[in-house]
C-alpha cells in the first residue's frame, strides 16, 4: 500500500456518516478532520470514527495544512461553494452527488479545477459496481459493436424522502435541494449511462417532471415539498446516439426493467445482468459470473482495489496508484441533461444544449 491519504470532511450528516464509513474499509486512510455546524453531532460522530480535530467553521478546517483532500457532504446547493473554496485552499476535492444544484455551478467547480490543476471527483457509485465493470469489458472488447441507445432506469414503489418517512425535509425543497427523483437518484444512473456511452457530447434533450402521487397533506405542508417524483426523458447525443431515462421517487408500479445498452452486435443489460446477441440465426441470451469476474480480477490484475467503490477509487488516486476516472466529467454531462429535463418541460418543448448552459443560473448557497 502506498503512502497515508489524509482528509477532511465537511458535514457529518446522514451522507457523512456513510462515507466515513467507507473510508474505515479503505487501508491507508485517515480522516483527521470534521466540520458541521451542528456542534453537538459533530462531536458524537468524531468520537464514534475517532476523527482527532472537528470545526464548526468549514473555512477553519480548509486552513490545516496536514490535509489532502476534503469530502464535501453537504446538501446540493452548498456543493459549489463549499467546493471552490477547497479547491482554492489548494485541497482536492471529493464532493457527494449530485455535483450542484445547477449547471452553471457545476461548470465553475470543473473550471476552477482545472485552472488550479487540483483533483475534482464526484460520488457516482454505479460506476463500481460489478455490473458495469462487466459491461465496461464486453463494450471495450467491441462485443457490442457501434453502441446507439442506451436506456436509464431508476425505481422507487415509495420512496420520497420525508414524506415517506426517512431523511429531512431538505431533500424537497428547491431552495436547499434543487431538483427531486433526477438529482437524487437520476444522477446514478443517468451519469452511468453516459459513461458505458463514452461521456458523448449533448445535443439536444426533451424531457418532463411529475408530481402527481399522493402523500399525507400534513407531512407535504410542513416540509413544502416542491420537487418533482418522477422524470422522464428523451436525449440526442452527436453522433446519433440517444439516450431515454425514467427516474421515480414513487409510483403505482411494481418495479422499472434495469438500465440497458444496445448494439450493431449486441445488447446488454445492467439488472439482472444479460448479454445478448445473434449468431448467424441463433439469438442467444448470455448470464454472467460477475462474482467470479471481480476475484479474478482481484487476484490476477494490480490495483483491482481501486475499483471496489468510490471512496476505494479516490483513496487510490490521491495515493498516485490509478488515474482518476472521469467522474467530474460525467457528472456535469448528467447535470446538463438533468436541467434540460427541467427546462424542456418549463417551455414545453425540446432544448438544445446551447439553451440549457445560456440559460443557466446559479442556486449556491453561500455558507
Amino acid at each position: 500500500m502506498s503512502e497515508s491519504v489524509r482528509i477532511g470532511i465537511i458535514g457529518v450528516g446522514q451522507i457523512g456518516k456513510r462515507h466515513l464509513e467507507n473510508y474505515q474499509k479503505v487501508p491507508g486512510v485517515q480522516v483527521v478532520a470534521a466540520a458541521d455546524v451542528n456542534e453537538i453531532e459533530l462531536h458524537r460522530v468524531a468520537d464514534v470514527f475517532q476523527i482527532p480535530h472537528v470545526y464548526t467553521q468549514f473555512r477553519d478546517l480548509l486552513k490545516r495544512d496536514d490535509i489532502q483532500a476534503v469530502d464535501v457532504c453537504l446538501h446540493n446547493n452548498f456543493h459549489m461553494p463549499v467546493s471552490v473554496a477547497a479547491l482554492r485552499a489548494g485541497k482536492h476535492v471529493y464532493c457527494e452527488k449530485p455535483m450542484a444544484g445547477s449547471y452553471r455551478d457545476a461548470v465553475t467547480m470543473v473550471q476552477t479545477a482545472q485552472e488550479l490543476n487540483l483533483k475534482l471527483s464526484i460520488q457516482l457509485n454505479t460506476l463500481f459496481s460489478k455490473e458495469t465493470r462487466a459491461a465496461r469489458l464486453l463494450i471495450d472488447e467491441g462485443l457490442l459493436g457501434k453502441v446507439y441507445h442506451a436506456r436509464s432506469t431508476g425505481f422507487r414503489r415509495r420512496g420520497r424522502p420525508y414524506v415517506d418517512g426517512y431523511g429531512t425535509s431538505n431533500f424537497v425543497k428547491k431552495h436547499i435541494a434543487s431538483g427531486g427523483a433526477l438529482y437524487d437518484m437520476g444522477v446514478y444512473h443517468i451519469a452511468n449511462m453516459l459513461y458505458l456511452l463514452g461521456n458523448p457530447q449533448v445535443m439536444r434533450i426533451s424531457g418532463k417532471i411529475y408530481q402527481e402521487t399522493e402523500m399525507d397533506e400534513e407531512r407535504r405542508r410542513i416540509s413544502n415539498y416542491d420537487v418533482e417524483e418522477l422524470g422522464i426523458g428523451l436525449v440526442k447525443f452527436k453522433e446519433g446516439i440517444t439516450l431515454d431515462l425514467i427516474e421515480a421517487w414513487a409510483i403505482h408500479l411494481d418495479n422499472f426493467e434495469g438500465s440497458s445498452l444496445v448494439g450493431s452486435r449486441g445488447g446488454l443489460r445492467l439488472s439482472p445482468f444479460g448479454f445478448f446477441y445473434n449468431v448467424g440465426d441463433l439469438s442467444l441470451n448470455a448470464a454472467a459470473n460477475l462474482d467470479g469476474y471481480i476475484q479474478r480480477l482481484h487476484d490476477l490484475r494490480p490495483n483491482a482495489d481501486a475499483y471496489d467503490s468510490p471512496q476505494h477509487h479516490w483513496a487510490a488516486v490521491l495515493q498516485g496508484r490509478v488515474s482518476l476516472l472521469p467522474t467530474a466529467e460525467l457528472a456535469l454531462n448528467t447535470m446538463l441533461i438533468s436541467e434540460g429535463i427541467y427546462l424542456s418541460d418549463r417551455l414545453e418543448r425540446e432544448v438544445s444544449a446551447e439553451e440549457v448552459s445560456e440559460m443557466s443560473q446559479s442556486t449556491a448557497v453561500e455558507v
